[in-house]
């Protein structure tokens, strides 16, 4: 499995994000009832997100432990659905301003955010298709070199740094775009 890096980054990713959301739905919410033309209360988006962010949150988890073919086509179809949602948000334009993945009002959807997801959606397709249908994470490490600690380290790196582009990143190329154009 050649992409097990970036697949580790992607299901690690769905762990902070959903952990984030489930914490603090409230920019969550907003951002989809923003997007909705008859959104429903706030009230009952912030539970539909806090669910959501729960859902993404153990997905992540399981797909960490269990690199399978299964967890790992869950994980692609995450990461098309979050395309999907942000390349309407920025098609649809208007008061969106964050799209909430981190549980705060920072996270504007822009193109990196695109290419992001689409890679991300790659890889665990990738791995879905080439993924041992027995296999764990420790089985997957074992046959790293050094057991596996500079993947983990690596990924980590790569998982802070996804984080980063996705976050602060956006929040700094939005802050420097003159108004009225988009990302």
């Amino acid at each position: 499995m050649e992409l097990i890096g970036l697949y580790l980054i992607a299901a690690g990713l769905l762990v902070v994000a959903g952990t984030a959301k489930a914490a603090r739905p409230d920019d969550t919410a907003r951002a989809m009832g923003a997007l909705l033309r008859s959104p429903p209360s706030r009230r009952l988006l912030r539970h539909v997100v806090r669910i959501g962010a729960l859902a993404e949150a153990a997905l992540g988890a399981v797909a960490l432990a269990f690199p399978r073919p299964a967890a790992a086509a869950l994980v692609a179809v995450s990461y098309v659905c979050f395309l999907g949602v942000v390349a309407y948000a920025r098609r649809r334009g208007g008061p969106l301003a964050t799209c909430g993945c981190f549980g705060r009002p920072d996270t504007p959807p822009t193109a990196l955010h695109l290419v992001i997801d689409l890679v991300l959606a790659g890889a665990a397709a990738a791995v879905a298709a080439s993924a041992p249908s027995q296999g764990t994470l420790a089985t997957q490490l074992a046959h790293q070199p050094w057991a596996g600690f500079p993947l983990l380290f690596v990924s980590a790196v790569g998982l802070w740094l996804t984080g980063l582009a996705l976050s602060a990143l956006a929040a700094l190329t939005a802050a420097c775009r003159p108004p009225g154009r988009s990302a």
